[in-house]
């Protein structure tokens, strides 16, 4: 078997071609047979035909002789081997030669002078003859005479040698027809896949610059599938090669802050020079930047947790009004602190729905705090920001039940362009980069959403401020209903 796809196809074809070959041969072989035949048959009616012409009314065994040397040469020349016959069932005279028929010869045919019975009988010289017995006398004579004409039976070597002749300027006609064919639609699978494999070999330096223009979807409709499925596979790939990227710089960014000012301050310590009134001062610093990195790691944790497939959710029985009022008494105290008012707007009705506990708490959790990262320090004689979380019944995109929690915000929203990357990974809308969040928030939030089989979404709001809203289903889709 050829190793290439191109030998593999003209493999195909050549076999099809001498199948096809072999079938019309064995099928012309069967109907020229036949014509042959029946055409050895007219010669030997058109002979007996002769003889029975010439006999007239006579019909004994010197009369046919004598008619005999008449057409001897004729006879020679045909290979036609004559047989007298008197009586049904009595053996044959041979009035030509030796050879005698070793089969029955057939009834004398009972239509009169001149009709004649076709058959095929074997000869004691070995050969098979095609033999006609023409009858002598009329219908109803007390005893039948018949001729029997038998010549060598050439129909299979005649039919063998037409088709010997005609067969390989068939074969040349499907070669010349063919071959190009074969060649056009080895070219149209053979080159689309060429340029695949050559596109896959740079595969692995997706994203690292610029990247080649999609490959052209071409030749059969199968190979126009993998090739437009590799071309998003490899847009896809570089998207999260660009992304990684970012993620790797927005880290070494995070970490850089805080690590600069916990050496600061614990060199400070170390030296003296933070001493007295500057010694807690430094502490808290170095207190809090450890505690920014803390929420760094946690957040990149989850994220890992997220991708292996295996952490799998505990569903249990949540009511949304309680899940909105523990959110609040976490953050109540925090956004007092920061001069930021915390509104809940719980529903009347009881509002059910089976999730993960604690990634409902995370949820909710990074949803509150990228709301107080987003307004900002309190500005003096302006009102304070309010941050509120929301709750109501909705329905998923397939029309299961389900519930809505929101939390939005006063701030300035998010930049132009910034609503559809809000969920990936490290993005902020913060261009400076000052804020505290490591930009990891929503994602996770998205993560968590999808695992319950729900969906995350975000929007701005006028005049100001943006909202991020989670639907969950009442039940989720780990349970399987």
């Amino acid at each position: 078997m050829p190793k290439s796809l191109a030998g593999r196809l003209a493999l195909t074809l050549t076999v099809t071609a001498l199948a096809v070959l072999i079938a019309v041969g064995g099928a012309l072989f069967v109907v020229l047979r036949g014509l042959n035949r029946d055409a050895a048959y007219g010669r030997l009616h058109a002979v007996g035909a002769t003889i029975v012409g010439q006999l007239g009314a006579r019909a004994d065994r010197a009369d046919v002789a004598t008619a005999l040397e008449t057409l001897r040469d004729q006879l020679d020349a045909l290979d036609i081997t004559l047989l007298f016959v008197a009586g049904q069932g009595r053996p044959p005279v041979s009035l030509t030669g030796t050879a005698l028929p070793t089969e029955a010869l057939p009834a004398i045919p009972s239509g009169g002078r001149g009709t004649a019975t076709d058959a095929s009988l074997r000869f004691d010289d070995g050969t098979t003859r095609v033999a006609s017995v023409v009858a002598l006398t009329q219908a109803g004579a007390l005893l039948p005479r018949a001729i029997v004409l038998a010549a060598p039976d050439r129909a299979g070597a005649e039919t063998l040698g037409d088709l010997l002749r005609t067969l390989p300027l068939v074969g040349l006609v499907l070669l010349l027809v063919g071959g190009p064919l074969a060649w056009l639609l080895a070219r149209s699978t053979t080159g689309p896949l060429r340029r695949l494999a050559i596109a896959t070999a740079g595969v692995p330096l997706a994203g690292t610059g610029r990247q080649p223009p999609p490959l052209p979807a071409e030749g059969p409709s199968e190979v126009q599938d993998v090739t437009r499925q590799f071309n998003a596979m490899r847009a896809e790939l570089a998207r999260s090669r660009r992304a990684e990227t970012e993620l790797l710089a927005n880290l070494r960014h995070d970490l850089r802050t805080p690590l600069t000012v916990i050496g600061g301050f614990a060199e400070a310590l170390v030296d003296g020079t933070a001493s007295g009134d500057a010694a807690p001062r430094a502490a808290r610093a170095i207190a809090d930047e450890t505690a920014r990195l803390e929420r760094l790691v946690g957040a990149l944790g989850a994220l890992d947790g997220l991708a292996d497939d295996s952490a799998g959710l505990r569903p249990e029985q949540l009511d949304a009004a309680a899940v909105l009022a523990e959110a609040n008494a976490r953050f109540v105290t925090r956004a007092k602190t920061a001069g930021v008012e915390l509104v809940t707007e719980a529903p009347r009705e009881a509002l059910g729905f089976a999730a993960d506990r604690l990634a409902i708490e995370r949820i909710l959790s990074n949803l509150v705090e990228n709301a107080l990262a987003a307004v900002g320090p309190v500005v003096a004689g302006e009102p304070a920001p309010r941050i509120h979380l929301a709750a109501r019944a909705a329905r998923t995109v397939r029309g299961d039940a389900a519930v809505l929690l929101s939390v939005s915000d006063d701030g300035p929203g998010f930049p132009p362009g910034g609503l559809e990357h809000a969920f990936d990974r490290s993005y902020r809308g913060d261009p400076s980069r000052a804020g505290p969040g490591s930009g990891l928030g929503l994602a996770i939030v998205r993560e968590l959403a999808r695992r319950h089989g729900g969906e995350a979404t975000v929007e701005n709001l006028a005049p100001r401020g943006a909202r991020v809203s989670v639907v969950l289903p009442v039940v989720p889709a780990t349970l399987g209903v």
